[in-house]
């Protein structure tokens, strides 16, 4: 299985999930001298979305393609739409496509465009997961270590964190019985809905500091991820999926992952728990 954006929370879940399922795995992305150091076992190949030049070399003999939006990408047509089409063209097997809670009926997200074209394809799955748990790592983590608290443009609004350990164990469900997922749209969610409250106040209890959450204005927090240094179309898009919670576009938990998985999905407060040390605040220097 050829797995895109391997060094990303996503696809690299995924990877390490196929790996623990026995499923033979290939990861893919700019930088393989990066992966073959994340992933030694394995042959990593070299795949820019940018340069479909490297498309078929990275597909040959590949029986499935996990396939992962990287933020970056705003312009999915002439890249993650005409790797779709090579693989269909290569006769890969299954392509699996991690997409986002809503974006079969929502033209405004990239992900909608994608999904068309994966639709295409002789044989497939979408993935639609709500937000991530790894969020707290990412985009929220700057704000946790050096200010204490999450500011977003959320209101309080409800989401179900999803771990992406379990998206990667419902991916290598799927590449290991493809045709009993075929053409399946699948929403994946955690366990249960939290508001951002909640979830400073899980960070605060394993964190033992206290972490607050402060509501931010969209144009405001926009604002921020552009001082942070991102492109406009991804500050866009993480604008409008986070005022989206406002409305309770994330708050339903979905039953799907412990459908797949036989056992219920990871709470946030076992990924914060986990992997606590993100969120420590460096020690003062000593001079």
């Amino acid at each position: 299985m050829l797995v895109t954006g391997a060094s990303g929370n996503v696809g690299g879940a995924v990877v390490r999930s196929l790996i623990a399922a026995g499923v033979p795995v290939r990861p893919a992305g700019t930088d393989p001298v990066r992966l073959a150091a994340r992933h030694p076992e394995l042959a990593p190949v070299r795949l820019d979305l940018h340069d479909p030049s490297t498309f078929a070399p990275a597909l040959r003999g590949a029986a499935g393609l996990f396939l992962v939006r990287p933020p970056a990408i705003s312009r999915v047509g002439p890249t993650l739409g005409a790797l779709v089409d090579a693989a269909r063209d290569a006769g890969v097997g299954h392509v699996v496509f991690s997409s986002v809670t809503g974006a079969d009926s929502n033209p405004l997200v990239p992900h909608h465009r994608v999904e068309a074209r994966v639709r295409a394809c002789p044989s497939w799955t979408i993935l639609r997961p709500g937000f991530f748990a790894q969020n707290l790592a990412d985009a929220y983590r700057e704000d946790i270590v050096a200010a204490d608290r999450l500011c977003l443009p959320a209101g309080s609004g409800r989401a179900a964190f999803i771990d992406t350990r379990d998206i990667g164990d419902v991916a290598a469900t799927v590449f290991r019985d493809p045709a009993a997922h075929h053409a399946a749209g699948y929403t994946l969610t955690g366990p249960e809905a939290l508001d951002l409250d909640q979830v400073a106040a899980v960070l605060t209890a394993e964190l033992g500091r206290p972490i607050s959450y402060r509501p931010a204005a969209a144009l405001g927090y926009a604002a921020h991820l552009r001082r942070a240094g991102l492109p406009m179309a991804q500050v866009a898009v993480q604008t409008v999926l986070h005022v989206g919670l406002r409305r309770g576009q994330a708050a339903e938990v979905d039953p799907t992952v412990q459908r797949l998985l036989g056992r219920p999905g990871r709470t946030l407060a076992e990924y914060v728990h986990d992997h606590r040390d993100l969120w420590a605040v460096p020690a003062p220097a000593r001079w």
